[in-house]
């Protein structure tokens, strides 16, 4: 129900980048349905995000990181006409909070972007990142790297910072647009999983730190 919500309430045209797919008849796909079909059930969210018995969790890590850069990338690629360079000069989460870009690669030390700028580096080093075989395997039998949960914490941390964005900045856009149910459920779903699994410092939930006490979580 929800990514059929989010379908209906969003333009797809509107992604951000082209959407991350898992192979059908891989173990990675199995996982993914499994996981949508309890997310459609109606099952409460923190009982769905529970590793199933008998799987990898490095497995069910990176099964939720794609799947979430695809919901999230959707969510920000349809709120991507309110948020510019002129409405949001800095990459911020209100006046207390600042978001600065590093890569190690273009960017070495933490710099000042726009939200738009900011946005657009995040989803491009997400998306070269789960499209690495070294990092994100989808051969059978082929590993994943020592520091996959590292890297992943990496990323959800990141991502993390575009629901304090978007809640912050853009809330009224998202209530306008009708679609303030359908990016709460995908919040929470995105809160309860790396809470699961201890995936992001406490620290960085600090500015939607009441969130989970509107849902009574």
């Amino acid at each position: 129900m929800m990514a059929l919500c989010l379908k209906q309430v969003f333009n797809k045209d509107k992604t951000f980048r082209p959407r991350k797919k898992f192979e059908p008849g891989t173990q990675r796909f199995e996982l993914y349905k499994k996981a949508q079909a309890s997310l459609k059930s109606g099952l409460d969210l923190k009982a769905v995000v529970q590793l199933p018995p008998g799987e990898s969790i490095n497995d069910w890590i990176a099964v939720h990181v794609v799947d979430f850069f695809n919901r999230i990338n959707l969510i920000y690629g349809t709120m991507s006409e309110y948020c510019t360079e002129r409405s949001c000069p800095i990459m911020s989460g209100g006046l207390k909070y600042e978001y600065r870009w590093q890569d190690d690669s273009k960017y070495k030390k933490p710099t000042k972007l726009s939200a738009p700028q900011y946005m657009c580096m995040l989803m491009d080093w997400i998306e070269m990142l789960i499209n690495n075989e070294d990092i994100f395997p989808t051969r059978i039998g082929v590993p994943f790297p020592k520091q996959f949960q590292q890297v992943c914490t990496k990323i959800l941390t990141r991502l993390f910072r575009v629901f304090v964005h978007v809640y912050i900045h853009h809330f009224d856009s998202i209530i306008n647009m009708g679609a303030e149910a359908h990016v709460n459920t995908c919040y929470k779903h995105f809160y309860y999983f790396i809470r699961e699994f201890s995936l992001v410092d406490h620290r960085e939930l600090e500015p939607l730190v009441r969130m989970p006490q509107r849902w009574g979580g």
